[in-house]
């Protein structure tokens, strides 16, 4: 069985550059969210861009080189649509399952985090200055949140023609159950994976996991916070 809840929020920005996209057909999902850096321009554009592309490609199964082809012809396009003025840039997070397995891949400062059986087991690594400063030892991961750097991105849709992407697979145990969480940054500053893992182990639905998470963010953002979104996707 698969079970999908996703949002998408502006917060206190004038424009909203993430973007969010979760497909199903049969047993197969597909779940995508990409954050626009809105430093560049036109982030709002390339997010959807990128989420567009890679939904549009899926054939409703697990394929994760299909998927890797998929990202890099978003960030072609990306590239093709930037202008002197308008650098525009995004990052992506793609979750795929089909017949028992999932595959996922990533690139940028959105996450996917992975639970098996309500505890968590695996989150991706940002491709930011503040997580190179953790492979230092200069902070801990737990400080990457608030950092002075949390916003220089080293990797990126529409950064360079040849993207490197992240990417890992997972074959599933029948019976058991798996949820998965994509989120932009502006979703997982503000809620601590510890509280990503209690308030699923209490909900039913992902879309009450959603509501219990976004509880914790709307009491501690300030007036101007970022864009917010995330997807989650379960299977058992």
């Amino acid at each position: 069985m698969i079970r999908t809840a996703s949002y998408t929020n502006i917060g206190g920005r004038n424009c909203n550059e993430d973007s969010v996209v979760v497909r199903a057909s049969g047993d197969g999902v597909i779940a995508l969210v990409a954050d626009g850096l809105g430093g560049h321009g036109g982030g709002d554009i390339a997010s959807r861009k990128a989420v567009e592309i890679i939904s549009g490609g899926w054939s409703g199964k697990v394929d994760l080189d299909k998927l890797c082809n998929d990202i890099q012809t978003a960030n072609a396009e990306i590239l093709r649509l930037q202008t002197p003025s308008c650098r525009m840039k995004s990052t992506i997070t793609a979750v795929s399952h089909s017949d028992g397995k999932c595959v996922w891949a990533h690139c940028g400062d959105s996450r996917i985090y992975r639970f098996h059986n309500n505890v968590l087991e695996f989150q991706t690594l940002d491709h930011s200055a503040s997580q190179l400063a953790v492979y230092l030892g200069q902070i801990t991961p737990a400080e990457i949140r608030f950092h002075e750097d949390r916003s220089r991105i080293i990797r990126a849709l529409g950064q360079e023609e040849e993207l490197k992407i992240d990417t890992g697979s997972l074959d599933l145990i029948a019976g058991d159950k798996y949820a998965f969480l994509l989120c932009s940054d502006g979703f997982w500053e503000y809620v601590l994976e510890d509280e990503m893992e209690y308030d699923l182990k209490r909900s039913s639905t992902p879309g009450e996991w959603i509501r219990r998470m976004r509880r914790r963010l709307k009491a501690r953002i300030p007036s101007d916070n970022d864009n917010n979104t995330a997807a989650a996707v379960w299977i058992y």
